[in-house]
């Protein structure tokens, strides 16, 4: 079983593209800094389907998230001709960490407000409506309607 969970910080914002089937794809950047005297590692991360499109918009340069999925090894040939190498993370889950940012690029829609209720009928009644006070109950011992006795 191949497992791994990153956390660190966005280097980019992330990007949406689409496969040839249609199936979006949410790429981005993730830096797992491991000290001040140790150097840096990129992860590049992709997140597939549904939650990808809605993740998309909150996954911004510097957002903190912790990432889990499993790791693949993709090689391929630069513009020189030289062989290469890279490690990619297939997200499987994805935790977005830190406090509250403020959103500049995906706003939320502000809520809509809550219809009025349908009238009941009861609007022209007065609103001094008189309240029976706690002035009688019932004895269960004898099954008969009492009277309180004031003080």
């Amino acid at each position: 079983m191949n497992s791994v969970s990153i956390s660190g910080n966005l280097g980019k914002n992330s990007e949406m593209r689409y496969l040839p089937n249609g199936d979006p794809v949410c790429g981005f950047s993730l830096a797992d800094s491991m000290g001040r005297d140790k150097p840096t590692i990129w992860w590049n991360c992709s997140l597939f389907g549904k939650r990808a499109e809605a993740l998309s918009p909150f996954l911004t340069k510097g957002q903190q998230v912790t990432v889990i999925g499993s790791m693949t090894e993709r090689k391929w040939v630069d513009k020189d001709g030289e062989p290469r190498t890279s490690m990619e993370v297939r997200v499987s889950d994805v935790a977005l960490m830190g406090g509250k940012r403020e959103q500049t690029e995906a706003p939320r829609p502000p809520p809509k407000p809550k219809p009025a209720p349908p009238p009941s009928g009861f609007d022209d009644m007065d609103s001094d409506i008189p309240f029976i006070t706690a002035s009688a109950y019932y004895d269960m011992t004898t099954s008969k309607a009492r009277r309180m006795k004031r003080t």
